[in-house]
């Protein structure tokens, strides 16, 4: 018995001996394709017979789902409920557990500018809390196609982006709220001081009895609008 096992165990080491490592490369290529889906409201002005700039107003966390009714809420929209605008106001509205998607954004932005009389030298994006983040996020991607951001109470974590100056040639309008327990207002401030030093037309306010609501008396000023409409591309 003792001597089958031996030889056995022989017989399995010159067999496995034998067998020599192989290292073997290779390619893998798949696609994968995400659909995405935006409600969306579009204001037009009177007179569409001559070109006339757009706002893109990206709405806050409490605004998701599919009942457009919302976006009404805050923003140029319920300025629109008792004022003009010689422009047209583009409002998307995020799905529910989604967040804003710049890439989804963009593509729709050049859709709404394909289909109207829209002046591509004046497109105008701002956005509050939630929507205030998908501005930061989705200038950042694309600052050339806006001529000016307004964000209100919002952050951005692609600080690094900020720090590569990408932006320096788009005025922007910064608001927060020192009393903000939603979004720290040192975000705000810290975007700030990293965009200063680019040498840009940059201004932040600070209101210093505002809590996360610092957007009510931002949209429903005239004076951002006129600023906004003021502001044109090279």
């Amino acid at each position: 018995m003792q001597r089958f096992i031996l030889t056995a165990v022989m017989a399995l080491c010159l067999t496995t001996s034998g067998i020599a490592q192989q290292d073997k490369g290779g390619s893998f290529k798949t696609e994968i394709v995400q659909k995405k889906q935006l409600g969306y409201l579009l204001h037009s002005p009177e007179n569409t017979k001559k070109s006339k700039p757009l706002i893109v107003f990206l709405h806050g966390s409490g605004e998701r789902g599919n009942d457009l009714e919302k976006v009404k809420v805050h923003g140029p929209f319920k300025y629109l409920k008792d004022n003009k605008l010689d422009a047209y106001v583009l409002a998307p509205q995020c799905p529910e557990e989604e967040v804003w998607n710049e890439e989804v954004l963009y593509r729709l932005i050049q859709k709404i500018v394909k289909e109207n009389n829209i002046d591509a030298k004046r497109i105008y994006l701002t956005g509050m809390s939630m929507g205030g983040w998908g501005a930061w996020q989705l200038a950042l991607a694309h600052p050339d196609t806006f001529a000016a951001l307004v964000p209100i109470c919002g952050f951005t974590d692609a600080v690094p982006m900020i720090e590569d100056c990408n932006m320096k040639d788009l005025p922007i309008r910064i608001f927060h709220g020192l009393l903000d327990d939603v979004v720290d207002v040192n975000y705000a401030i810290t975007i700030y001081r990293k965009l200063k030093p680019c040498g840009g037309d940059i201004k932040l306010t600070i209101f210093d009895d505002a809590n996360h609501d610092s957007w009510t008396r931002v949209y429903d000023n005239k004076d951002i609008y006129e600023w906004m409409l003021k502001q044109s591309k090279n």
